[in-house]
């Protein structure tokens, strides 16, 4: 899988088919779509929206990545002149610690470049000092990333006639996987504006103040669904298969707290308190998968889960049979995790690859697995990403059943969420608790938390029970349902609202 390590970074958010990325347009709270973009800009003391284009150029060199926008934006609704004209460049240093499965990014404005014009007025961006600083941690199934940053924009009025001040606090959570990525901002602009305006009385200019705040939120999603399509035709080979639909949406929500204004003037008793949401949604993609022909699941209560497995390549088997009631092996399931998960960075470019000359053959970690094996390099790649660990140090008995206990606890490891157990002493809520393998318990409590998994009609979760390849299927769906669907709510529903 080619890995997007670094999606957090103020990244394309450019009209892009493929949907690579789900990151914000730079830190303005505007959203777009194949065609348009749109923010709210607060300037002068009233929320005005501008629309208009955005382009996007990425460069990468070694460990550093810049990022270079281009925006040309009016407002129609007003009928007063307007235009927002705008280039910004962003630079990005990766400190990856590779030794630590991490990367931290700091991220610094370069160039920039800025005019509002509204009406006969015209705002000039003079200075802006912008820091922004991220974590990843990148575990096998997704990586998680947060950051922070601080900025200050300063504007002139018409070159000498006054001045705006935006400061901006802020940070932005995110993960990005194969099946979906989302990142949320959230921003806080306190505004400060100073002009010089012509007094009636006295006849001169004196200085006229205005202060205000606007919270932004604003998230990026990008998420894939697979859908049944029964065959319209009757006399086919097949009845129907799956269809993979990805799909991006672009929220926020800029909820702002300004002066009363008439004309430049301030009202000092009243405030403007309001909030104004924005989306966009890219138009959808759909790609048809291909079609499962298992002669023995039919009417099988896991036969949904099993062709979906297979549509998506998890399953590559080319037997016309799943045989479901039987055991699925150690072997089988690391190699459908990893499947799964689309983490193939390594055997895509491993495979049968020609010794060069006084070049030492691979030695496998394992003296029961051959690195001659068609799946050598799936259970190599999960041992190195520490999803698997061997039975015995030089022992993974690949053909050996898989227990449920393992089964989970490859699934939480992929997840890397392991962590997030209570300290040692605690109990599961299954009623079959004092069953659960010490080196298990961890996981399990933790998959039960995340509902990937729960109890029989007796609250057992059966740790030490061998799973079939019908209940091994079910588990990975449930786990692509979490990549897919509960990420996703968590990081932008649950924040946002």
């Amino acid at each position: 899988m080619k890995k997007f390590l670094m999606l957090f970074l103020i990244c394309s958010v450019l009209i892009n088919p493929g949907y690579a990325l789900s990151a914000p347009t730079e830190f303005s709270g505007g959203v777009n779509n194949e065609y348009t973009y749109e923010e709210m800009v607060f300037v002068t003391g009233k929320p005005l929206k501008f629309t208009g284009t955005v382009s996007i150029t990425e460069r990468e060199k070694g460990d550093s990545k810049t990022v270079s926008y281009r925006f040309d934006l009016t407002t129609p609704d007003i009928s007063e002149k307007s235009q927002l004209r705008r280039t910004v460049t962003y630079t990005t240093e990766y400190d990856r610690r590779n030794d630590k499965g991490q990367a931290i990014a700091r991220t610094s404005v370069g160039s920039y470049s800025e005019k509002i014009v509204i009406g006969k007025d015209q705002y000039n961006l003079e200075d802006y000092q912008f820091s922004k600083s991220d974590v990843i941690d990148n575990r096998p199934a997704s990586d998680f990333y947060s950051g922070n940053f601080n900025g200050r924009k300063y504007y002139t009025i018409n070159k000498n006639e006054g001045e705006v001040v935006i400061e901006i606090t802020g940070g932005n959570v995110g993960y990005e996987n194969f099946w979906g990525s989302t990142e949320t901002q959230i921003m806080e602009l306190s505004i400060s504006s100073k002009r010089y305006v012509m007094d009636e009385q006295d006849n001169e200019k004196k200085p006229v103040s205005w202060n205000g705040t606007v919270n932004v939120q604003i998230s990026d999603s990008m998420t894939k669904s697979l859908s049944y399509y029964d065959n319209e035709a009757t006399l086919s080979s097949f009845n129907g298969g799956y269809v993979r639909t990805t799909r991006r949406e672009m929220v926020s929500r800029y909820e702002y707290n300004l002066p009363e204004m008439s004309g430049y003037i301030p009202d000092r008793s009243r405030r403007n308190k309001d909030s104004i949401s924005l989306s966009a949604q890219m138009v959808p993609r759909v790609e048809r998968l291909i079609v499962p022909k298992f002669r023995d699941v039919e009417g099988h209560w896991a036969q949904d889960y099993i062709e979906k497995l297979y549509s998506l390549d998890v399953f590559d088997t080319n037997s016309s049979f799943f045989v479901p009631e039987s055991s699925m092996t150690r072997e089988e399931f690391i190699k459908g995790i990893i499947r799964a998960c689309n983490i193939r960075s390594s055997m895509d470019n491993q495979k049968k690859a020609v010794t060069r000359r006084n070049q030492p053959p691979e030695v496998s970690p394992f003296k029961d697995v051959s690195p001659q094996d068609p799946d050598y390099n799936y259970i190599k790649e999960g041992l190195d990403k520490g999803i698997v660990t061997g039975v015995t140090r030089d022992s993974f008995k690949p053909k050996d059943p898989l227990t449920r206990a393992q089964a989970i606890t490859i699934l939480v490891r992929a997840l890397g969420f392991g962590n997030k157990a209570p300290n040692p002493g605690y109990q599961t809520t299954f009623s079959d608790d004092d069953s659960i393998p010490y080196w298990a318990k961890d996981s399990i409590y933790v998959a039960r938390e995340i509902n990937i998994i729960e109890g029989d009609s007796l609250n057992r979760v059966n740790p030490n029970r061998v799973m079939t390849r019908a209940e091994a299927s079910a588990m990975l769906v449930r786990f692509l349902e979490f990549l897919q669907k509960d990420l996703q709510k968590d990081y932008r529903e649950n924040i946002m609202l």
